[in-house]
């Protein structure tokens, strides 16, 4: 971390508009204010524009974790690349050590071809593998991966896992929606090595302009995030969500939103209304896809979130999925002060649905890097609904609350590509250009947006006195400074 010490205020000058924090953090006055009242304060210079600190309304920081650690695919350009790295890290482990990747996508295999958990064993000498793939909704498996993880080998698949088959009935190597049925498997970093990459990790997120992340994680991750906030290594502020499964637990420990401080905070809860498009598993309005939750789960949890005030993080990314997790909350809406559940992803939304968000008090938690990136998926999959996919621009203008985030690893959390992709990036691409935001629209989603998604709109992202003094410093498009509480936790080049 750069400039550690706040001896007292802070005149930010040589950038537009000038800041100036008091010695808690807060700002105290911007532009000509700033410098006029600033007199006797530590003057740091730093050179661009100020914007309001950059945030992410929806990452994985275990997952960003896991690919320092585990076997990073995400760069492979073909299947036989992915299983060289396989066959090599494989020879420097033992006969039963598992080989743990993620990042592979199904366009490394041609149209008609699904990955095999014979190749895997054969790169990997037998030894248990398990591949997550770039959506994290799949996992590619090696044979003893999948008898470990108690596959059944014929029958009908337990809901809501989907197991890919080969002729005679056999799995043929990828299951769906059962990252979980692996993951408890593996065994978990030494609490040092995660600790140390989660501190790598956030310094990275720090260097790329972000000055509060919204984590979607297991406890592991928060207990990790508990231990550096204690010893003052935590660069930005973090909103902590955590699954939906612990929440009876949540709820009888007495947790509940705004629990913690500025810096480490709890939220609510992320459940899983369905799949994903890369995976197939999307629920869509018509028929197609897998629906994690039925209704009365989905009602189930909207009663808990009331008696827990603990807000809902529903993921949903098929129209269908969205149309349930929205209706759903109208049994809740408006329950408690604090009340703010949110859509995330609502990669497609059927126009009739968008009223409901604004009914229900709803914030779609949206990633604008997914557009670019599920194009080609999108345009042949689904055929004739495109219009209203990723519509930000359709949902701004009805008055729906957007935060805009990454789901990094899954895309990059670089905020400028994000702010690219929302704002210029489809009038290139000439798909749905009515679809995009101004520069200023998008902005506000990845800075006042994402304190509105964390209940700490009238704390941050704005650039107003009394607001904390996070910022991010951009010149010629990049990011050359980030401020936290009125100092700079990253300048320069990333360290990482």
């Amino acid at each position: 971390m750069v400039d550690g010490n706040r001896p007292g205020p802070v005149l930010f000058l040589g950038v537009a508009p000038e800041v100036l924090a008091a010695a808690d953090g807060r700002i105290v006055a911007v532009g000509r204010d700033a410098v006029e009242m600033g007199a006797g304060a530590r003057v740091v210079e730093l050179e661009g524009r100020v914007l309001p600190g950059l945030g992410d309304s929806h990452l994985h920081l275990r997952e960003l974790v896991r690919l320092r650690l585990d076997l990073d695919l995400s760069k492979a350009r073909t299947a036989a690349e992915l299983l060289r790295r396989v066959a090599a890290r494989a020879g420097r482990l033992g006969p039963q050590e598992w080989v743990v990747g993620a990042g592979w996508s199904g366009r490394l295999f041609a149209e008609g071809v699904t990955p095999s958990r014979r190749e895997l064993d054969r790169a990997a000498g037998g030894r248990p593998v398990a591949l997550l793939s770039r959506d994290e909704h799949s996992v590619w498996a090696s044979t003893r991966a999948l008898e470990l993880a108690g596959i059944p080998w014929q029958g009908a698949d337990p809901h809501p896992m989907v197991v890919d088959r080969g002729p005679d009935g056999d799995p043929s190597g990828v299951v769906r929606e059962a990252g979980g049925a692996f993951l408890r498997l593996i065994p978990r970093p030494p609490a040092p090595a995660y600790e140390r990459e989660l501190e790598g990790v956030l310094q990275h997120l720090s260097a790329l302009g972000l000055c509060s992340v919204h984590s979607m994680d297991p406890p592991e991750t928060y207990f990790a995030l508990q231990r550096l906030h204690a010893r003052g290594r935590l660069p930005l502020r973090i909103t902590y969500n955590l699954p939906a499964d612990l929440m009876e637990d949540a709820g009888r420990l007495g947790l509940r939103q705004g629990l913690g401080d500025p810096w480490l905070r709890i939220y609510g809860v992320k459940a899983f209304v369905d799949g994903s498009l890369g995976s197939g598993t999307a629920e869509m309005r018509g028929g197609g896809g897998v629906a994690r939750l039925s209704d009365g789960d989905l009602g189930d949890l909207v009663e808990l979130s009331v008696r827990t005030e603990l807000n809902l993080c529903l993921h949903a990314i098929g129209d269908m999925a969205v149309h349930r997790a929205l209706s759903a909350l109208r049994a809740g809406a408006g329950s408690w002060p604090g009340w703010r559940p949110r859509i995330e992803h609502a990669q497609l939304v059927d126009p009739s649905d968008i009223p409901l968000f604004r009914e229900v008090g709803a914030v779609a938690s949206m990633q604008p890097l997914h557009a670019p990136a599920d194009r080609e998926m999108a345009d042949r999959l689904w055929t004739g609904r495109t219009g209203h996919a990723y519509a930000w621009g359709m949902l701004s203008r009805a008055g729906v609350r957007l935060a805009f985030g990454s789901d990094a690893p899954v895309e990059s959390a670089d905020p400028m590509l994000g702010l690219e992709a929302a704002t210029g990036w489809r009038s290139r691409a000439g798909w749905h250009p009515e679809l995009a935001l101004t520069w200023r629209q998008a902005l506000l989603a990845y800075t006042s947006g994402v304190a509105l998604a964390g209940g700490v709109e009238r704390q941050e992202g704005r650039l107003r006195p009394g607001y904390r003094c996070d910022l991010t410093v951009v010149r010629d498009g990049r990011v050359v400074a980030t401020v936290v509480d009125g100092v700079v936790r990253s300048a320069g080049p990333d360290p990482t």
